[in-house]
């Protein structure tokens, strides 16, 4: 009696034993193909880096000059203009003059909320 309750047992748990080893299977298998994509995106993508990160580095002086210079200029600007979602896109006359015209009360009513993505 004793020994057919262990066989049955032994027996019941060996299916489970084997879904759990090829599980974990599974598992190494899907993270080892993540870290080989994973790698082969670095290396191609590792030469582009180096040369942004070198890029930036030439840019970082003028860029700094710009925002000390331009930097309270804009500040004022935005502070005049507000919400940017008040004004139609800017308008190029044929002389090369911007025209940015403010949306009419009407016009705000009426500018549906943006849904996914944007059109830039």
């Amino acid at each position: 009696m004793i020994r057919t309750a262990c066989l049955i047992s032994a027996l019941a748990v060996s299916p489970v034993a084997a879904q759990d080893a090829a599980e974990e299977e599974g598992r190494s298998l899907m993270e080892e193909g993540a870290r080989l994509f994973f790698e082969g995106i670095q290396r191609e993508m590792g030469p582009a880096l180096e040369g942004l990160r070198d890029r930036a580095q030439e840019m970082e002086p003028a860029l700094r000059q710009f925002v000390e210079e331009m930097g309270p200029a804009l500040r004022d600007l935005m502070g005049e203009i507000g919400d940017l979602s008040a004004f139609h896109a800017p308008e190029v006359l044929p002389n090369g003059d911007i025209l940015l015209r403010r949306k009419s009360p009407q016009d705000l009513q009426d500018t549906p909320a943006p849904e996914g993505e944007i059109e830039l």
